[in-house]
């Protein structure tokens, strides 16, 4: 589980559910002084009010940090959506439709977090605040010297920066190093091909020669396609997260995640190099 993947709404959403767990031990009714049973004295209510609507922020935090979204054909965060709704509306009209019998604690409290996670659950997709990351992307990386070693797990930028260019400057993607560019002078040394080696023919599907692995992270999650070239996603690009670029194939990049797995990122505009 990649917990870069998760978004300012994810939170609340996860805030909610546990809301809504508390709120299952605490009076369901209010007898007036008399003890009053909670959630979970009827267990039908625990199970198919309270934690229906904990499993369905289940379903929505799952269906953002696993790139297989899909069950038998089912959406989960959808699923997910579509029972914080469910669980909310069934709160609303029991609430309304109790007679002569008050609202205990747990029913008002499980009425106000069954609002919000619904909300926050139907929100987060079009609010562009409650799309933001959860976690802020990692700092600046330290410059490292000749010859060292990337500090601080996998991830870490700590590659050398080409001539003229300020450590943690980001290089846009397609700038070789020791091309011109912001912060360097014309004149530049251009790399050349590998000694001994002709360049790899770009159409006949090989990497260019001069291609070098560099650092890189997306400004918003994308998904990686088999290199197989089949269209099912087999892990999901994070904000915030350096992955390695090891290979450029056509348009896209060939790319390794932090747990070693490779595929093909085909939507490279707007990345920032490491």
């Amino acid at each position: 589980m990649n917990i870069r993947s998760l978004t300012r709404g994810d939170g609340v959403v996860i805030g909610a559910a546990v809301l809504l767990f508390i709120a299952s031990f605490l009076n369901y009714l209010d007898f007036g002084g008399d003890e009053a049973p909670n959630a979970w004295d009827s267990l039908g209510t625990a199970l198919g009010l309270y934690l229906v609507g904990v499993l369905g922020a289940a379903l929505i935090v799952l269906s953002r940090t696993q790139p297989q979204r899909k069950v038998a054909g089912i959406d989960l965060g959808q699923f997910g959506i579509a029972a914080t709704i469910i669980v909310a509306w069934t709160f609303f009209w029991t609430i309304v439709d109790l007679d002569r019998i008050d609202a205990g604690a747990g029913l008002i409290l499980g009425l106000i977090a069954s609002l919000l996670l619904a909300a926050a659950a139907v929100a987060t997709p079009l609010v562009p605040a409650l799309k933001a990351p959860l976690v802020g992307a990692p700092g600046p990386a330290a410059p490292q010297p000749y010859g060292g070693q990337p500090q601080g797990g996998y991830g870490y930028p700590g590659a050398q920066q080409p001539y003229g260019a300020q450590p943690g400057q980001p290089q846009p993607y397609g700038a070789q190093p020791g091309q011109p560019g912001a912060g360097q002078p014309q004149g530049g040394a251009q790399p050349g091909p590998q000694a001994g080696g002709a360049p790899a023919d770009a159409s006949k599907g090989g990497a260019p020669s001069d291609f070098s692995p560099f650092w890189f992270a997306v400004p918003v999650a994308r998904p990686l396609y088999g290199e197989d070239g089949s269209q099912t996603p087999v892990a999901e690009l994070a904000p915030g997260t350096w992955y390695l670029a090891v290979e450029q194939r056509g348009q896209g990049l060939v790319a390794q995640t932090q747990d070693g797995r490779r595929g093909v990122l085909q939507d490279t505009s707007g990345i920032q190099r490491g």
